[in-house]
């Protein structure tokens, strides 16, 4: 029961306090489509999938998690990386160390995204993190005002659509994965999101015909892209969708 009470209450705090609310302005739905850590099968497989839509992805990488095994599969390489930003994906922010984001103190929150803004500049010279994925949990309120100084936007879960307003340091997504593959919900979120005029945003980790506990099948993933598409919505990266949601010329 405690556990329960601590739980409600972290979600809360992530949800209500230190926010950064804002309207939204866009004139068509949009989707956009995130990977968390960035295992190579999210590119390999689920940026193929993607590509061959048409469509650009979100890819919140922590760059010490290079070349290792996590529970979300094999990390990216320097290869994928750079393959990545040739075909034209965004590339967003989730620390250096895959920082929890409520467990982990505030001072070594925000050096962890600085430590991997200065690794992705050792590595890929010029290239920018303009938006930010929560690790593991919810944030606390302190991570929020600390993601706010350095990124346009930061995401977090909640299986919801943003639609009319939306918390800049807390946007709402949805998330695709082993534990949730029910696709006729995820088709009445994408239905709700055009309904709605707005912004759903989908996460999840590896794309694999053996995906762990964080990921889906290639053929589950397709079958999503195919019903965005099929939408009506704007399907865009997270950064790029912000700018239609803020008006931005």
């Amino acid at each position: 029961m405690w556990k329960r009470i601590q739980a409600r209450c972290q979600r809360d705090a992530a949800r209500y306090l230190s926010t950064r609310h804002s309207a939204m302005r866009n004139r068509a739905p949009l989707i956009s489509f995130t990977f968390d850590d960035f295992p190579t099968s999210s590119l390999r497989v689920g940026g193929a999938i993607l590509k061959s839509f048409g469509y650009e992805a979100t890819y919140y990488l922590s760059m010490g998690l290079m070349g290792k095994q996590d529970a979300a599969g094999q990390m990216f390489s320097m290869a994928d990386l750079l393959m990545l930003i040739e075909q034209g994906h965004e590339l967003g922010c989730h620390t250096f160390d895959h920082c929890p984001a409520w467990e982990t103190k505030p001072q070594l929150f925000e050096k962890s995204i600085l430590d991997n803004r200065a690794a992705l500049e050792g590595a890929v010279p010029g290239t920018s993190l303009q938006t930010f994925s929560y690790p593991i949990s919810e944030p606390r309120p302190k991570a929020k005002q600390i993601t706010s100084k350095y990124f346009r936007c930061s995401r977090g879960g909640g299986q919801a659509v943003n639609a009319a307003t939306m918390d800049l340091n807390y946007l709402k997504a949805y998330f695709l994965d082993a534990r949730r593959s029910d696709l006729a919900d995820v088709r009445s979120r994408i239905a709700e999101n055009a309904q709605s005029n707005g912004w759903l945003i989908f996460a999840t980790h590896d794309i694999s015909v053996s995906p762990t506990a964080f990921g889906c099948t290639p053929e589950f993933f397709d079958n999503v892209v195919r019903s965005a598409a099929k939408s009506g919505a704007r399907i865009l990266p997270v950064a790029k969708a912000l700018g239609e949601c803020l008006a931005e010329s």
